[in-house]
């Protein structure tokens, strides 16, 4: 019997609890936390709720590269067929998972699940969020080809439309389900979240509701074209789980070099019929959006020079500090 990609059987589940006892023993050894306060930056937890073929796994590949070094824990947070929303018992467990479960702090969580409000669920603290898109078009013909053909990561790994010879150029002109601008609704609902109208393809409410929770959800969400500059952001500001990422993304033997294989660019043909669509337009904004909202935050925390980009130093002082002290 042959597994279904991303959903794990009985051995991947004997393996994942036996790491979990694992680091629990070993945190033990070390003496009791349950009731130790952790220090601020030990307390943190980051989810990095990454959507489809957009880099993700090259950047998820720094967290591990760097977890050690920078003392932290990397999860995986796998779920059955890649479904990206969680059942209501799931998400409570989940939500507990991530605020009490103390020897996986600092924790670095990443998977292929849709925006969780924890504030909901009565959270003091709230996990860090943050994220990556891409344009959708580019999103959707990594997708179709990475369906067919895999990529350079796992390139033996039998996946689900192998066989499938159709280029993406085919599929749209022949009107077929595998490309139709229904699949470009994607990075919406991720970033919108768990309701039913997330879901509804086409919402204007959805993507109301994604734009407002990247801005006051999101610490960071970076875009796939300008991913060394996120990388680069996000040591700078959170250099607890990040410091050393840059250098490694830059130098790196594994980090970034995953590709999709046999990937064939689409026609501006191609490209024109499908931005004839709606949802194509409003991906397309949601998009522009992110983008120019990293940009500036990008303007803001780096300077240019002689062609490199350069973290700005801390820009604010204190002054005028009463009462003086004697």
């Amino acid at each position: 019997m042959q597994l279904i990609q991303g959903q794990p059987g009985p051995k991947e589940r004997a393996i994942a609890r036996h790491e979990v006892r694992e680091i629990e023993q070993r945190h033990t050894m070390d003496g009791p936390r349950q009731d130790v306060a952790l220090d601020e930056e030990d307390d943190m937890v980051i989810i990095y709720n990454r959507v489809p073929k957009t880099a993700s796994t090259s950047f998820t590949n720094i967290a591990y590269d760097l977890c050690a070094k920078n003392k932290y824990h990397v999860l995986h947070i796998n779920t059955t067929k890649n479904n990206p929303v969680m059942s209501l018992q799931d998400q409570v467990r989940f939500v507990k998972n991530i605020t009490s479960w103390k020897e996986m702090k600092p924790g670095f969580y990443h998977g292929h699940i849709s925006y969780l409000d924890f504030a909901k669920f009565g959270v003091k603290k709230k996990p860090i969020y943050i994220n990556v898109i891409r344009d959708p078009i580019e999103r959707l013909v990594s997708y179709y080809y990475f369906l067919r053909f895999g990529d350079d990561y796992r390139p033996g790994l039998r996946r689900r439309k192998q066989g499938d010879k159709k280029t993406f150029d085919e599929c749209v002109a022949e009107g077929g389900s595998d490309c139709a601008p229904e699949k470009l609704w994607l990075q919406i609902p991720f970033f919108c979240g768990h309701s039913s109208e997330c879901w509804n393809v086409g919402s204007r409410w959805a993507m109301d509701q994604a734009k407002y929770n990247l801005i006051n959800e999101y610490f960071l969400v970076g875009v796939t074209e300008e991913l060394e500059d996120f990388i680069m952001l996000l040591e700078a500001a959170l250099p607890r789980f990040f410091r050393g990422a840059a250098e490694l993304y830059r130098t790196g033997k594994k980090s970034h070099l995953r590709k999709t294989t046999e990937k064939k660019l689409p026609t501006k043909q191609t490209i024109a019929k499908l931005q004839q669509s709606d949802i194509w337009k409003m991906e397309n904004e949601f998009y522009e959006f992110a983008l120019e909202q990293f940009q500036f935050i990008r303007a803001h925390a780096v300077r240019e020079k002689d062609g490199d980009l350069y973290i700005l130093a801390q820009n604010f002082f204190y002054e005028k500090i009463y009462p003086k002290s004697n």
